[in-house]
C-alpha cells in the first residue's frame, strides 16, 4: 500500500540548495527585481532553464554559468510561463501576463512570434498539452479557460463551459469554467484530461479532447491566491493523485473519484507551489518558510497488532496521517 514520507528538506543554509550561491543573492547582476513566479527546466536539456517574474521579464538561463542567455521583456506583469514537454517542431514559450493576450515567445528567434487573443482579462496560468505539442490551455481572471491550436489562424479550439452547454447563452455563467477567477490548470500525465482551479473554491476535471466537464466532485477546494496557483498531478502511481497547495499544507485528491485522501503537513508558512517528479516518484513543495520539502512514497508491510482489530495492511495509509519528518522515522 502506498503512503508518503517527508524525505528531506532544503533551506537557505542547506547544501541541497542550488549549487551556486549566486542564484539566490540579490547582488547577482541578472537577478529578477521582483517576485519570481515560474521556473522551468528546458524539457530536453538541463543545460538551460527559464524564469519569469513580476518585473515583466522572462529570462533564459545557462545552467553552467548561471548567466542569462536571453531576456524577453513585456509591457505587463508576468504571472506564468510554460514550455511544451513534448515539442520537437517548435521552441515556443507560452507566457501569461496582466494583459488579456497570450504571448508566444520563440527561443530560436529570440522574439515574441505569436499573440493569442480571446480572453478579456489577465492570463493567470498557461500549460501545454503533454499529448499534442501544438495544443495550449490558458486560464484567465475572466472565469474562462481556453484550449488553443497555435497552428490555426483563428487559434481557439474550445472555451470550456462548466454547464456543458445546458445553460442559456444569456446566463452570465455560460461559457465560463468557474464562477470566479481561474488561476490554475494542469493536464493529467496522459494529456487526456485537464484540471482547473478557481477562486470560487472549486476544482474541475475536463475532457481535453471535447471540453466536457466530467462533473467529478472534489468538494470545497480552498483557493484564496491572488495570482497563479501552482499545483501538480502524479504520474506512474497505481492511483493518480492531484496535489493542491492549501495554506501551509498540501491537499491530496484522487483525480477521477474526487476524494480528498489526506493533507500533507510539513511547512510552517503558505505553500506557493508543488511539482511531481515521475522518474523518482517524488513530490517537491516550496513555501514562504524558505524551505523546499521532498516527499516520497513509502510501502507499508503488514504489522500484526493483538490490541487492534485490523492491521496496517488492511488500512490504506493514504487515509491516515502518513506524512512525517525524517527525524520521526528514526
Amino acid at each position: 500500500m502506498l503512503g508518503f514520507l517527508l524525505a528531506r528538506q532544503a533551506g537557505l543554509d542547506d547544501p541541497l540548495r542550488l549549487r551556486r550561491a549566486e542564484s539566490t543573492r540579490r547582488s547577482h547582476p541578472d537577478v529578477h527585481k521582483y517576485s519570481v513566479e515560474t521556473v522551468q527546466w528546458y524539457p530536453h536539456d538541463t543545460g538551460m532553464f527559464t524564469s519569469s517574474s513580476f518585473d515583466k521579464t522572462l529570462k533564459v538561463w545557462d545552467t553552467n554559468t548561471l548567466q542569462t542567455a536571453d531576456i524577453f521583456n513585456f509591457e505587463e506583469t508576468v504571472y506564468s510561463h510554460h514550455m511544451s514537454p513534448v515539442a520537437t517542431k517548435h521552441c515556443l514559450v507560452a507566457v501569461g501576463t496582466r494583459g488579456p493576450k497570450v504571448q508566444l515567445c520563440d527561443l530560436k528567434s529570440g522574439s515574441c512570434s505569436h499573440i493569442l487573443q480571446g480572453h478579456r482579462q489577465e492570463i493567470l496560468a498557461v500549460s501545454w498539452s503533454p499529448r499534442c505539442e501544438y495544443v495550449l490551455a490558458t486560464a484567465s481572471a475572466d472565469s474562462r479557460v481556453k484550449l488553443w491550436d497555435v497552428r490555426r489562424a483563428s487559434g481557439c479550439l474550445i472555451t470550456l463551459d462548466q454547464h456543458n452547454g445546458k445553460k442559456s447563452q444569456a446566463v452570465e455563467s455560460a461559457n465560463t469554467a468557474h464562477n470566479g477567477k481561474v488561476n490554475g490548470l494542469c493536464f493529467t500525465s496522459d494529456g487526456l484530461h485537464l484540471l482547473t482551479v478557481g477562486t470560487d473554491n472549486r476544482m474541475r476535471l475536463w475532457n481535453s479532447s471535447n471540453g466536457e466537464n466530467t462533473l467529478v466532485n472534489y468538494g470545497k477546494v480552498n483557493n484564496d491566491s491572488r495570482k497563479g496557483l501552482k499545483f501538480t498531478v502524479s504520474c506512474g502511481c497505481s492511483s493518480e493523485f492531484v496535489f493542491v497547495p492549501y495554506g501551509s499544507t498540501i491537499a491530496v485528491y484522487t483525480i477521477y473519484s474526487g476524494e480528498q485522501i489526506t493533507m500533507l503537513k510539513g511547512h510552517y508558512k503558505s505553500v506557493d507551489c508543488c511539482v511531481f517528479h515521475s522518474n523518482f516518484q517524488e513530490l517537491y513543495s516550496g513555501s514562504r518558510d524558505c524551505n523546499i520539502l521532498a516527499w516520497v512514497p513509502s510501502l507499508y508491510e503488514p504489522v500484526p497488532d493483538d490490541d487492534e482489530p485490523t492491521t496496517k495492511s488492511q488500512i490504506n495509509p493514504a487515509f491516515e496521517d502518513a506524512w512525517s519528518s525524517s527525524d520521526e522515522e528514526g
